[in-house]
Parts: C-alpha cells; structure tokens; sequence
C-alpha cells in the first residue's frame, strides 16, 4: 500500500510544477494587465474568459470524464478505439460548433455588449475553444500512461509561450487586448503540433458505436454538471456587485483569488487522483488505500489551511520594492481568506469522493449534486451579503462545496462504501474549528500578532503530529526528517 501512495504522491508532485506554475503566472498576470488596459477593456477579456471557461465545458461534453473511466477499465474496444472514439466525436462537434459561433459572431458580440469594432475577438476565442478542446483526450491519455513529465513539459511550454507573447506584444509593439488572445491561440497551436505523435500513436480510423453510446450514457450528465460548478465559481460575482458595488466586489475578488495556495494544492492532486484510483480501483486493498488517502489529504490541506490563514495577512504585507502581493487598498477583505481556504479544502473533499462515481457508472448524480451546490450558492448570496458583506459571499462559496462535497460521499457510501478513518477525521476538524474559533477571537479583539499565530501554529500541528498519526507512521516521518 505504501508503494501506492507514494506512486500517487510522486505524480501529485510532477502534475504539480506545471499547474503551480501556469496558476501563480496568470496569478501575476493580473497586476500587468490591470496597469496596461483600461478598466472596460479588460472587462471585455473577463467576459469573454468566463464564456470560453464556459463553453470548454460544452464542447466536451463529458467525453473527457467518459475517456478516462472507459480507457482505464477497457471493458468496450481495445486501446486504440478507446482514444479514437471519443476523439473523432470532440473533434466533429467542435468543428460544428465553431462554425455556429463564426456564423453568429455579430449577436454573439451584440450579446456580450462587445464593440462592433472588436468582433475579431469572438473568432479567436471560438479557435482557442477548438484547439483547446482537441488536446483534452491525448492529455488524459497521457496521464493514464503515467507520462507526467511529458505532460508538464508541454503545460509548461504552453504557459511560457503564452507569457512571453503576451509581453512582446503588449509590451514591445503596444497591441490592446487582441494581444491576450493571440498569445492564447499560438500557445494552444503549439501544444496540439508537440502532442501530435500522441494522436498518431493512439489513433485508428474507427468509431465503435456501442463505446460512443456508452460514453455518451456516461458523459452527458457531466455537461449540467460541470455548468453547475462554474455557476459555483462565477455567480457570486454578479450578485454581489447588485447588491453592493464594484469597490466591494474589487475587495471581494482581490482577496477571493488568494485562496490560489489552496486551489493548486487541489489540482495538483487531481490531476494525479483520478488516473490514479481508476488505475487501483481493481485492487483487492483499494477501498483500505482510497481510505488512506482522503486521512493524508485532510492532514496536508488543514495544516495548508491553518498556516495560511495564520499567516497570509503577514504574507501580502511584505514590500516587494514598492509593491505587494495586493495593494493596501484591499487588506480591509483579508479576515475573508481563511473562509475561501476552506471552501477549496472541501472541493477537494468533492475531489476525493469522486472515485466512487466514477467506479460505479453513477454520473447521473454529478448534475444533480452540482446543482444542489449552484442552487445554495445563489441562495446563500442573497441571504448573507445584506447581512455579512463580503463576507456572506465567502461563506455562500464555502456551503456551496460543502453540499457539493456531501452530495458525492452520500452517492459515494451507497453505491461504493469506503469505510473512511472517521476519527482522526473527526479530530482534525475539530482541531481546526477550535484555531478557527481562536483565530477570530483575537482578530476582532484586536490582539491578534504573530507570536499568538505561531503558537497557534505550533499547537495545532503538535496535536496532529501527536493525535492523528500513527506510531509506524511518527517512525516513518521521523527517519524522513533525520535523514534530511
């Protein structure tokens, strides 16, 4: 079992260089882009980035999910029809699709309140949709292959070319925001050409139709439920701005989007999650090890979550040669962080609660968990933010993924019951709420300094290190750290 997880941690790691480092770059990308453009030019690269996030979703619809469950079991078609099936399928509707949008380009832009002049901007987005869309497949064959480090260097290369674009072009010839999307679509040319001998190698002229149809039986219900999900990310916006204004929502999104640290922690490991319990779903132990892993997941992210939340506020404050992390201007919405945290903590829990789904054939209940989640979001929103502000949006985003979170281990427990280490996880979260607890008492008593938050600190990993590990697991970190 060890072997296993360390198998998951290793690929953990590697997924992790190349989306920490596209994440914390588009991260920093915001403070470029915010100095160079005018407030309503960027707000057009916002809307049409939350439409592109939007229509990925639909332009898969689901066969990405529906590959990596059917590719790893093989129970339909042998290797080569479990890649070309669904891929001919992604390609021919991203072309029909495309085309759609190409032909109502002028409503679409009318729609989006997009200048008549600015057109041009629909067509490179509908391209970057379809050279983003026809990567999907080879990169989830790449990970079912285990081909980590091929897979980050390509994601890295996709980012580097991207940044470096977008600085030559906006930098050195003063392009606008057309800039933003080209750099978008020579990046997603450049990956399809290098994953090219992936698609050679897996590709055969065929289309199993009993495979599409169970694909497609699989896949569909992820479409509404990977809409539900962006709903969660996106629909506190709009809300909190009709119910406040754009400086709140400024302060809302400044601090909202340091939770970052958290959300590449949960990335990280579901890029190395889902290939990894399809893979072991087989197993004779894989319940025992999927048990395992939701015990280390929740120790590593509620340390992640204490640290950060202890310290993050310290973090921004420090000067960068006249800049900081975010501008004095927003550490008013700071005391919103550890709640944001938090949510991510519990989409990763949604994470982890997936692999019953997904062994199971149960995606039927993905919408309807990721509606569930949608539906509080909305309703939370309008209830908290006229009481709580800023914060009542927080809170709206942490009960969204705690019903999501719930939902799947409800389906998970019925269809595949994993007997989970329920004390140490009944430990561990009471160990948070109680630093939580203390953590705010002080803020808003006003003695709250960093001697306080580093006994805090201290406390709270010695009670982990104490009351949730394991005597064999202690020796082990031990041998670790000595060895160091």
């Amino acid at each position: 079992m060890k072997e296993k997880i360390k198998e998951l941690t290793r690929d953990t790691a590697i997924y992790g260089i190349s989306t920490m480092l596209g994440r914390f770059l588009n991260f920093l990308l915001v403070p470029f882009y915010t100095n160079v453009f005018l407030p309503s030019e960027y707000g057009v690269v916002n809307i049409l980035y939350s439409y592109i996030a939007i229509f990925n979703i639909i332009f898969l619809y689901g066969m990405d999910s529906a590959f990596l469950k059917y590719a790893a079991f093989k129970d339909i078609g042998d290797d080569k029809e479990n890649f070309s099936t669904p891929y001919i399928s992604v390609f021919i509707t991203s072309i029909f699709l495309v085309a759609i949008i190409l032909l109502f380009k002028s409503p679409i832009a009318a729609f989006l309140e997009v200048e008549t002049g600015q057109t041009y901007l629909i067509v490179l987005s509908a391209l970057i949709l379809f050279f983003d869309s026809n990567v999907v497949i080879p990169f989830l064959k790449l990970r079912l292959e285990r081909k980590a480090k091929f897979f980050s260097i390509l994601r890295v290369a996709n980012i580097l070319i991207n940044i470096s674009l977008n600085i030559f072009l906006i930098v050195k010839l003063k392009w606008g925001i057309e800039a933003i999307f080209i750099s978008n679509l020579a990046a997603s040319v450049f990956t399809l050409f290098f994953i090219l001998p992936t698609i050679i190698r897996n590709f055969r002229f065929t289309f199993h139709k009993v495979l599409f149809k169970r694909l497609l039986k699989f896949g569909l219900p992820y479409l509404p439920a990977g809409i539900g999900v962006m709903l969660v990310q996106v629909i506190d916006v709009p809300i909190l701005q009709k119910l406040t204004d754009l400086k709140t929502v400024g302060v809302y999104k400044a601090n909202y989007k340091l939770g970052i640290f958290m959300m590449l922690f949960v990335n990280m490991f579901q890029f190395a999650w889902q290939p990894f319990f399809l893979n072991n779903a087989k197993e004779e132990n894989a319940k025992e090890i999927f048990s395992k892993v939701l015990t280390y997941f929740t120790i590593v992210g509620s340390i992640m979550l204490v640290l950060l939340s202890l310290f993050i506020s310290d973090i921004v404050k420090i000067n960068f040669w006249g800049f900081s992390i975010i501008g004095a201007n927003y550490w008013s919405g700071l005391y919103i962080v550890p709640v944001i945290l938090l949510g991510y903590l519990f989409n990763g829990l949604y994470v982890v609660f997936s692999a019953g789904i997904y062994i199971e054939e149960k995606s039927i209940y993905a919408p309807i968990v990721a509606g569930a989640g949608a539906v509080t979001n909305v309703a939370a929103n309008y209830l908290l933010i006229p009481y709580l502000n800023i914060m009542g949006a927080a809170f709206a985003t942490l009960a969204s993924y705690v019903v999501m979170a719930s939902g799947y281990y409800l389906v998970t427990q019925k269809f595949y019951k994993i007997n989970y280490d329920y004390s140490k996880l009944v430990k561990i979260a009471l160990a948070v709420i109680l630093t939580g607890i203390i953590y705010y008492s002080l803020m808003f008593g006003g003695v709250l300094n960093i001697y306080y938050k580093l006994v805090l600190a201290i406390i709270f990993i010695t009670f982990i290190l104490l009351n949730v590990f394991e005597k064999n697991e202690m020796n082990f970190i031990k041998t670790k750290l000595l060895r160091r």
